[in-house]
């Protein structure tokens, strides 16, 4: 039988993106409108918070993201040219480079230089920026996907709490807000988790709590400025 492995490196891209704008939407939306209601604001004006905070929210993790993907991007560009002008000038310099990576993982000194010779041979430069530099197919920056990803699941995350508030109009609302948010959280917390194979109750912890934090830390803020907006 052959033993099929399933990895989730290919997801790293999207997945850090997305989940790190969901989180951001929900913490951060979640937070403005407990914060703008702790100071016994009017409904309209939460609303009117929560919405320019999701807007805005949402084009700045697009542009953040976007900006800095670019950014490493333009490293793994740099660094990419300055190994294909290497291999230009010096090939066989950099066949005993790739050689001596091989073996210092452990591969026996003929072996390792015939396998560099292969590798290259088939493509010198995908060799080099995978094994010499560290850049892959999986890993390589996609500065759109981010910021895309980063940018709709920000939105999601957002309007959940956004929601919530719509519907409910009590005195109450910064503990009702608080609760769902985190409920949201420890959602979120749970599939990023089974997403990436990690333990779910140690994404569900980190999340909730973290959000948890901000929440307090701004009805807290909402009540020292106690004044109708």
């Amino acid at each position: 039988m052959t033993q099929q492995e399933h990895h989730r490196q290919h997801r790293v891209g999207w997945l850090r993106a997305a989940v790190l704008g969901a989180n951001d939407g929900i913490v951060s939306t979640a937070s403005l409108i407990i914060g703008v209601a702790a100071a016994n604001s009017g409904h309209g004006a939460i609303m009117i918070a929560g919405t320019a905070g999701l807007v805005a929210g949402a084009i700045s993790m697009a542009a953040g993201e976007y900006v800095s993907v670019c950014s490493q991007a333009d490293t793994e560009e740099s660094d990419l040219s300055q190994e294909k002008d290497s291999l230009e000038k010096d090939y066989e310099a950099e066949v005993m480079e790739l050689a001596e990576i091989y073996r210092n993982r452990g591969v026996d000194s003929g072996l390792s230089e015939t396998v560099a010779r292969q590798l290259m041979g088939h493509d010198a430069l995908g060799a080099h920026s995978r094994d010499e530099i560290g850049i892959s197919e999986q890993t390589q920056a996609q500065p759109l996907m981010a910021a895309f990803s980063s940018a709709l699941s920000f939105t999601v995350g957002a309007l959940l709490p956004l929601l919530v508030a719509y519907f409910y109009t009590a005195n109450n609302l910064p503990f009702v807000i608080a609760a769902f948010s985190l409920v949201f959280l420890a959602l979120l917390g749970g599939v990023s988790s089974y997403l990436s194979g990690t333990r779910i109750h140690v994404g569900v912890a980190r999340v909730t709590f973290w959000g948890a934090v901000a929440m307090i830390v701004t009805a807290l803020v909402g009540i020292a400025f106690d004044v109708a907006a």
